[in-house]
Formats: structure tokens, C-alpha cells, sequence
């Protein structure tokens, strides 16, 4: 792991067990998740490079004044998803951002347990395209989201 708690990059078995070692560490609550994660109730359900699960059990307080999941939370637990999966594959001393994110609301959020599962459509040496699905407890598609997100290195990458 790099000094940023960022992941090894593809490449070398020792660098493939230490991406692998991060995730686990994170799975095994050995390793914080993000802010955002801890104060909408997200946890990380599975994940190995380039590809992440996390969930969380929407309830009342998340709720727009229609009473589903605010569209808002759906992109949070969407955008932590894709960004773990993206981040997972980073090299030491590399950061990312997001430079877009899109969403496309298939059906009203209902209280219960929301699955988001986040993978890498395209990586590049810069910019990668990751998806997510963000299913009910019973397999229905409650939206589906992409990100494009760019790797910062160097100059860039530092204090992120």
C-alpha cells in the first residue's frame, strides 16, 4: 500500500497481493471507508481489484419529501462504488477525480437495503470508465450510473 492509502498499481504478484490486501483490509473494518460512507450507513460488502460491492439500508432520514431514497443518497452510495473500484487499481502515489458522473433513475427507492456493484468498463493509462447497478434487496434495478475518472499523479496527486 502506498503512503496515501492508496493501492498498488496492475503488475507484479507482490503488487496484486497488496491491492487485494487493501480491500480486505477494508472488508475486514481494519481500514476506514470513506467519511461519506460512515455517516449515510455504507459498508462494503465485497470487492477485489477493479471491481467493488458496497451497501446500505436506506431508512426514513435518507427520504425526498415523496418519501422514496433521495436521488442524491442513490448517487452517493453510486459514486463511493465506482470510486473504490477505480481507486483499487491506482499505483502508489496516485490519486483520481471524478469528471463525471451520470445516473439514470429506473424506479423509486423504498426503505431497505440498497446493493450497489461497481466495475471498470475502461481503464487507460489517464482517464477510465466505470459503471454501477444499485439493486433492491430482491434484484430489482433501481438506477444504474457511470463515471469517467481521471488519475492525478505527481504535482497533482499530492494532499488528495
Amino acid at each position: 500500500m502506498s503512503e496515501n492509502g492508496s493501492p498498488p498499481a496492475e503488475g507484479s504478484r507482490k503488487e496484486i497481493a497488496a491491492r487485494s490486501e487493501w480491500l480486505e483490509r477494508l472488508l475486514n473494518g481494519e481500514a476506514p471507508l470513506a467519511p461519506i460512507a460512515r455517516t449515510l450507513g455504507i459498508r462494503l460488502a465485497a470487492g477485489e481489484p477493479g471491481r467493488v460491492t458496497v451497501e446500505m439500508d436506506a431508512a426514513g432520514h435518507l427520504a425526498n419529501p415523496m418519501g422514496t431514497v433521495h436521488g442524491g443518497v442513490l448517487c452517493d452510495i453510486a459514486d463511493l462504488a465506482m470510486g473504490m473500484s477505480y481507486a483499487s487499481l491506482l499505483a502508489p502515489g496516485e490519486t483520481f477525480t471524478t469528471l463525471e458522473l451520470k445516473i439514470n433513475f429506473l424506479r423509486p427507492a423504498r426503505q431497505g437495503t440498497i446493493r450497489a456493484g461497481a466495475g471498470l468498463l475502461k481503464t487507460g493509462r489517464t482517464v477510465g470508465l466505470a459503471e454501477c447497478r444499485l439493486l433492491t434487496a430482491q434484484g430489482d434495478l433501481i438506477a444504474h450510473a457511470t463515471s469517467t475518472c481521471m488519475t492525478l499523479r505527481g504535482a497533482q496527486a499530492r494532499g488528495r
